[in-house]
């Protein structure tokens, strides 16, 4: 019993130390693909390659000024970074990295819930409170106003997220991350059968982690830095550690949920027997890509207006949503026996509606907002 307290405390030490590790490479990488999107080169000063750049980072952050707010409540402005990265480190700890014993004769994950994936989101909608309570305890109207859009921006996508992966536990009957792993491993990857989906996920996941486009509540122009004004030093610091882990997270939950978690394609036994089981790497594999999907859109799509953001969340990706799990509830109902790949090419067909349904709008409104083009004259 101890030995199993002290196996499951190491391996809690190395995913906290992990993904503090990860956060800070992740500022590298992020800066130096930025700086590739616009054609300029990015941090290379600090070190061999610029490879040290986290580490001087680090060494500024917890150095640097901390400036004491005379208006702010001290007690809460202290306690909001720390409830922040909390609640991001510990939901990591439930989504399994490989199969039962392959992290050499334990298991590679920190716990195993059979509500895993409630607890996900339960844990993951506290770290709302640290930012709102940043955002109050500033004693400013700036850090107020962020914190309030950003309470107001999650819990909307919340429901969205929440909705979107109804339609997989409809599909699998479980909770437990480890046996939708395992589902997917019998009957293929569930982005096949859920595309309408893992869509909505992917979208309220940028929402969930105040990515662009939906960054609205650290909008420069607009509250300054939103609910972090206030903040510098090692206290500013935790917040950017807790956005970053929470999109690692993000990233981590989409690979588990619909792309088969910790197995990589079947189809490569043929080559090397064993290969897709093999641990951390296709689930490392896997959350470096979306990842680079989260960094890829930062640096194409431009920041939303807020009215949009939220008209956006509830008039379209929550009815979607809604109606993704109403139509395989009825498919599990009326077609008990039918083939899931059934499912999959209905799911596909509305997306490619979707998506073909926002295009001719964006045309329709570019062609109405065109301006009128000057006729005659010498």
């Amino acid at each position: 019993m101890l030995l199993e307290i002290l196996v499951t405390l190491l391996k809690a030490v190395l995913v906290v130390v992990g993904l503090l590790t990860t956060f800070a490479y992740m500022t590298l990488i992020e800066r130096r693909l930025l700086a590739r999107f616009q054609i300029r080169r990015g941090p290379n000063r600090v070190g061999p390659l610029g490879l040290l750049q986290p580490v001087a980072d680090a060494i500024k952050s917890i150095f640097k000024e901390d400036i004491r707010i005379n208006a702010a409540d001290k007690l809460v402005f202290w306690l909001a970074p720390g409830l922040a990265i909390t609640m991001a480190l510990l939901v990591f700890g439930a989504i399994p990295a490989g199969p039962p014993g392959s992290l050499f004769g334990t298991n590679p994950w920190v716990f195993n819930l059979d509500i895993g994936l409630l607890f996900i989101f339960a844990a993951s909608s506290l770290a709302v409170y640290g930012v709102f309570l940043a955002g109050w305890a500033s004693g400013s109207k700036y850090p107020l106003l962020g914190g309030l859009r950003s309470s107001a921006q999650i819990i909307s996508y919340e429901l969205g997220l929440g909705l979107s992966v109804l339609g997989l536990l409809i599909l699998t009957g479980t909770m437990n991350l480890n046996a939708i792993v395992e589902w997917q491993a019998q009957n293929g990857w569930m982005v096949l059968f859920q595309a309408v989906g893992f869509m909505t996920f992917l979208v309220s996941s940028f929402a969930e982690t105040n990515r662009t486009p939906f960054d609205l509540p650290e909008a420069e122009q607009e509250l300054v830095a939103g609910y972090l004004t206030e903040y510098s030093s090692i206290k500013w610091a935790l917040f950017q550690m807790a956005e970053y882990v929470h999109m690692i997270t993000a990233s981590a939950l989409i690979a588990t949920l619909f792309f088969g978690g910790y197995r990589g394609p079947q189809f490569l036994d043929v080559v090397i027997p064993g290969i897709s089981s093999w641990p951390l790497i296709w689930f490392i594999l896997k959350i470096a890509f979306f990842l680079f999907v989260f960094i890829w859109v930062r640096a194409t799509l431009p920041r939303m207006r807020y009215d949009k953001l939220m008209q956006f969340g509830w008039k379209f990706l929550f009815p979607v949503a809604m109606l993704n799990t109403l139509g395989v509830a009825a498919f599990k109902s009326f077609a008990p026996g039918a083939s899931l790949w059934i499912l999959g090419a209905i799911s596909l067909g509305v997306v490619v509606m979707i998506f073909g349904w926002s295009a001719s709008q964006t045309q329709r409104q570019t062609r109405l907002k065109a301006p009128a083009r000057a006729v005659g004259g010498d």
